[in-house]
Formats: C-alpha cells, sequence, structure tokens
C-alpha cells in the first residue's frame, strides 16, 4: 500500500513544479520520509534528492519531493494529469 494519497495542484504547487523541480503530495500521517521517498521513487522511476514534510492545520500532512538532476517534475506532472 502506498504512503502517497492525491498530488496538491495549488498554485504555489504549479511554481514549485516549475522552479524547484519539486512536487507536493499529501500523504499518510503516519508515513515516514524514507516511505514517501521510495513510494515515489518506484511509482514514477525517478529518483529523489530530498523530502520535506509539514502538517497543515487542517491535519493532513504534506509531503514536498524534490527531484535529483536529470528527473524532470514537469513529466511526472503532466502523467498526473496536473500541468
Amino acid at each position: 500500500m502506498t504512503s502517497i494519497l492525491y498530488p496538491v495542484t495549488n498554485e504555489k504547487a504549479i511554481g514549485l513544479i516549475e522552479f524547484q523541480n519539486t512536487l507536493t503530495f499529501v500523504v499518510e500521517t503516519k508515513s515516514t520520509k524514507p516511505m514517501i521517498k521510495k513510494d515515489v521513487e518506484e511509482l514514477f522511476e525517478v529518483k529523489v534528492a530530498e523530502v520535506n514534510t509539514l502538517i497543515t492545520p487542517s491535519g493532513k500532512k504534506r509531503a514536498y519531493v524534490r527531484l535529483k538532476e536529470g528527473f524532470k517534475a514537469d513529466d511526472v506532472a503532466a502523467k498526473l494529469k496536473i500541468v
């Protein structure tokens, strides 16, 4: 079972895709950074440079996943039909 619930598609998330090569997902609150990294790498066949997480005031956990050089967040976003 994957820890990723769905991608975030607001204006800030789109900006992160374009300028910082970073994807934003809402994830299970119990999922850890290594779990999120593994899931993203397996699901989208990319390499992850770093994962940052935060819990929103509404209680949802967001993961900001930056991809390594040579992998484009634009390509993953296109697969997900975000961009």
